[in-house]
């Protein structure tokens, strides 16, 4: 089977390793429009239930990835100056490019042959029995072909920027504060022993008050690190294509037609805030690597893979979602209490009950029953 893969991130990457790995004699070729050491972002970040599903269906490179990466067992709201610190969330952090660079080394190792610099144009796609499209959120496959995979997509209303900084914090933290333009909320963690990833989110209003609509990205960077000096500890922001952004809520009606799939974020977006982005991504290319084993034709197996991949995805994308309008109402946040506001975000996407909490979270569920007595 002749296979190929565009766009070199995690789900391209992680799809034809496992491919390859399993059906050698597949000649797989990943073409990648950027340079193989160039990516966007900082660090990128999975909950404890998306390793334990990497462990499960892929424990070689689950191994590989634990050794290098940054772990912590909870998850921390920071609001007016109180710590509220939630026991039994544990997530784990890497570099964005560490990861590709070893995502690469493995696909190197077994034969997967990688071209970068490449432009692929959607309406020339090379022949091939099947072709993977891997290539993220502004996917040109999806675009050429939008009339049949039919995406929606939604903008939400918040603004944000993704920035870096060597500040090294303790977990995965949401640090809330206000200036006199209104309130900000921080999404930070650190993903090596010297970096730390720092998203900064605001209101479309607080965006424009402030006049981050029209400063430079460097003065929008030293406004952020004013914002948030008590946090950052006089450590600079540090900005990779960091500018303001509101965030796609991304679905396709179609998943896939005649030889050609979408995986990934080409496929559907979530919402940094729950983490699930890349964990998506991997379980794509795991699900899409499993059916193509079974000796089946190439429209069977992508039937297939929809069929498995469909209901697991459409659930952890509700939740994301009803994770992301949680922010979009940050300013009626601020006026709750440290311990209400990480009482409210905790339950915010409806599947997270009192009882799950107290089971998951024992030690944070004592002291929000405390403060209600």
């Amino acid at each position: 089977m002749k296979i190929i893969v565009v766009g070199a991130g995690p789900a391209g990457l992680l799809f034809a390793l496992l491919t390859k790995r399993r059906q050698p004699r597949c000649e797989i070729t990943v073409l990648e429009q950027n340079a193989a050491d160039a990516t966007f972002g900082f660090g990128v970040v999975f909950s404890r239930g998306a390793l334990e599903f990497l462990s499960r269906d892929e424990p070689q490179m689950h191994a590989e990835l634990s050794r290098v990466m940054e772990s912590w067992p909870m998850q921390r709201i920071v609001h007016r100056d109180e710590a509220i610190d939630i026991d039994g969330n544990g997530f784990s952090a890497i570099g964005r490019l560490r990861l590709l660079q070893l995502l690469q080394a493995r696909c190197s190792e077994v034969g997967v042959e990688m071209r970068f610099g490449v432009l692929v144009d959607p309406s020339k796609l090379p022949k091939a029995d099947l072709i993977v499209a891997a290539d993220g959120v502004n996917s040109a496959v999806r675009t050429r072909f939008a009339h049949v995979f039919r995406p929606r997509i939604e903008l939400l209303t918040n603004k944000f920027a993704w920035y870096g900084t060597r500040q090294r914090f303790e977990c995965l933290t949401l640090t809330f504060r206000e200036s006199r333009h209104g309130a900000f909320v921080a999404h930070h963690y650190r993903y090596s022993p010297d970096m730390s990833t720092f998203i900064v989110e605001c209101s479309a209003a607080t965006w424009q008050r402030a006049g981050l609509d029209t400063m430079s990205d460097e003065a929008s960077r030293r406004y952020c690190e004013e914002v948030f000096a008590a946090d950052l500890a006089n450590h600079p922001l540090v900005g990779n294509k960091s500018i303001w952004r509101n965030f796609p809520l991304l679905r396709n009606e179609a998943w896939f037609f005649e030889n050609k799939v979408l995986i990934g974020d080409a496929l559907r977006t979530g919402h940094f805030s729950i983490g699930s982005g890349t964990r998506l991504a991997f379980d794509d290319a795991i699900a899409l690597a499993k059916v193509l084993e079974d000796g089946i034709s190439v429209k069977q197996a992508l039937l297939e893979f929809e069929r498995q991949r469909r209901p697991v995805v459409e659930k952890l994308v509700a939740a994301a979602n009803l994770s992301s309008y949680w922010y979009e109402r940050l300013d009626e946040r601020m006026a709750l209490e440290p311990w209400r506001l990480a009482y409210d975000y905790m339950t915010r996407s409806g599947r997270m009950t009192d009882e799950r909490l107290r089971e998951e979270a024992p030690r944070f569920m004592r002291m929000v029953d405390a403060r209600r007595a």
